[in-house]
């Protein structure tokens, strides 16, 4: 299903909506950052007119109701929003509230979320990608690039010569990506605000014939309509900061499940590696 951009769609139906819907649209246009998180009652205040105005303007919308409405906002926001306005917006959020039950409350519930929406069709299909593929890419810079560090560490842990490319000028990325091949797969990862490498990364994939995995927020983002599999977490802002906890979840459910199919191999590998870390003294030991 294509991703609505609700802004447009209201901005496209201003001239027919009647005048206390047309105070809303105006309202949310001008202030879509705080509108996304408001309640029907406080965005009828905030616009001039009645809570029961606000629900009927969800209508004629063609939403199901505020909550979709709502939810629609949140997501054609999300990555509109400058690295100031998400700090303005969740200090309103959280206002003088427990921050620290806060976030991990709204954490554990993009979990929640991530776990209910993810089909396992999709989940075992990204697993047998994996599994498949001769060689592995995986790409994710700014805030992506610590999850891509991630799985990229425990994927050369059981396959070895997994490739991370890491952001270094456009023609560096493509410079990488320049082997790849038909039974290759590149991973992509990315969440709001994307970056514009990773998904040119993910079309030269593409174009070069190999397979394209995205981990992203959601089945109508950039990265995920160039993919052939998809692994969508919800990714809820925390502040400026993003939090990339269930995508970090995800990812780690993926390396499990990928370790399992592959469990003689990871075995011998780690069996390995072990005795290099011994030798040369990688971990710390513990004095008894």
């Amino acid at each position: 299903m294509e991703k609505r951009d609700i802004l447009h769609e209201i901005s496209e139906k201003m001239p027919e909506l009647s005048k206390g819907h047309k105070k809303i649209a105006a309202y949310i246009l001008n202030n879509y950052e705080k509108a996304a998180y408001m309640t029907a009652g406080r965005l009828g205040r905030s616009a001039g007119v009645s809570e029961s105005t606000v629900v009927r303007f969800a209508g004629e919308l063609c939403c199901d109701g505020y909550p979709e409405l709502k939810a629609l906002l949140a997501e054609t926001s999300r990555n509109r929003l400058t690295a100031l306005q998400r700090m303005e917006v969740t200090s309103e959020r959280l206002g003088g509230s427990d921050v620290l039950a806060a976030v991990l409350t709204q954490d554990m519930e993009n979990i929640r979320k991530t776990l209910d929406g993810t089909s396992r069709e999709d989940f075992s299909a990204a697993v047998g990608a994996v599994c498949r593929a001769e060689n592995i890419y995986v790409i994710g810079v700014r805030s992506s690039s610590a999850l891509a560090g991630f799985l990229s560490y425990y994927l050369n842990l059981i396959f070895g010569q997994v490739q991370y490319i890491t952001a270094s000028g456009e023609s560096g990325v493509f410079e990488k990506l320049l082997p790849m091949r038909e039974n290759d797969l590149l991973i992509g990862i990315g969440f709001p605000r994307y970056s514009s490498q990773t998904v040119q990364a993910m079309r030269f994939a593409k174009n070069s014939g190999a397979e394209v995995l995205a981990i992203t927020d959601t089945k109508g983002s950039p990265l995920a309509r160039i993919a052939d599999y998809t692994l969508a977490a919800r990714s809820d802002m925390a502040s400026f900061a993003d939090s990339l906890v269930a995508p970090m979840s995800l990812i780690n459910a993926l390396i499990v499940a990928v370790g399992n199919r592959r469990k003689d191999q990871v075995s011998e590998n780690l069996s390995r590696l072990e005795g290099i870390w011994e030798e040369y003294n990688v971990y710390e030991k513990e004095e008894h």
